[in-house]
């Protein structure tokens, strides 16, 4: 039988999610504490990757087991034995060809920067407190609705078989309750590795007034990984959605 698994996790331990042989990855710490509670070998597969340091306010995995599985109170055992940076929401039983990974139609992102030194957003937000037009970044970001090739901000070596992604929705705005948080959101079927980050630190470039809305969408189209910015840090990265048709 085949389980779809909810949960969140703090990346700021792990190598991302993808398994490593000589690593701490999320993947890993979730497959052992399945297998130990289920005893048997669980193998879970994700939603997609996320890269070192990167967060997960929610994300998706899959598991087979062999035996009828309680639903809530093998959530509530995995939670007591999980470290305490991965917490599961939900685990709930699907039909048997359905893939957390493949079946996904589309995935969510949200960034944050702190405009202000803030102890509590230290681990959770890019600290940075250079002023930004935020009216300018959004018009840059426009650019990513009419466009596929994000050849610009794909990471050399990756194995991409293509660097085509259908982006969807992207827009900066400020938090409601904090004026000094900016919030980035992004949408698409599909992101390439360290994609987001490379956006991200691009369109800021484009907020502080060295680099043009023109400048940024030239860079987009010139399909040339060396002309976007340095890439925005990890610990501002959430994985924030992941949507399925059922």
């Amino acid at each position: 039988m085949r389980y779809f698994i909810e949960l969140s996790y703090d990346g700021a331990a792990y190598c991302g999610w993808q398994r490593q042989p000589d690593a701490p990855t999320v993947q890993q710490a979730l497959e052992k504490g399945l297998s130990t509670l289920l005893r048997q070998d669980i193998e879970v597969v994700g939603a997609g990757r996320t890269d070192t340091g990167v967060n997960a306010s929610f994300y998706v995995a899959h598991f087979d087991s062999n035996q009828a599985v309680d639903c809530d109170h093998l959530k509530y055992k995995l939670n007591l034995i999980l470290p305490h940076d991965i917490a599961v929401f939900a685990i709930r039983a699907v039909r048997d060809d359905f893939h957390a990974r493949f079946d996904a139609v589309e995935r969510e992102y949200t960034y944050y920067i702190s405009q202000r030194k803030n102890p509590f957003r230290r681990h959770s937000a890019w600290q940075y407190y250079v002023p930004l037009d935020v009216e300018r970044m959004n018009e840059a970001a426009k650019a990513l609705l009419e466009w596929d090739d994000f050849t610009s901000f794909a990471k050399l070596n990756s194995n991409n078989k293509t660097n085509i992604c259908d982006v969807r929705y992207a827009k900066w705005r400020r938090d409601a309750e904090d004026e000094s948080l900016l919030v980035f959101t992004i949408r698409a079927d599909r992101f390439l590795r360290n994609m987001i980050r490379a956006l991200v630190g691009t369109l800021v470039d484009v907020g502080r007034g060295k680099l043009s809305v023109e400048e940024f969408r030239n860079i987009l189209h010139a399909k040339d990984l060396s002309l976007s910015s340095s890439s925005a840090p990890a610990q501002g990265l959430f994985l924030s959605n992941v949507r399925y048709n059922e």
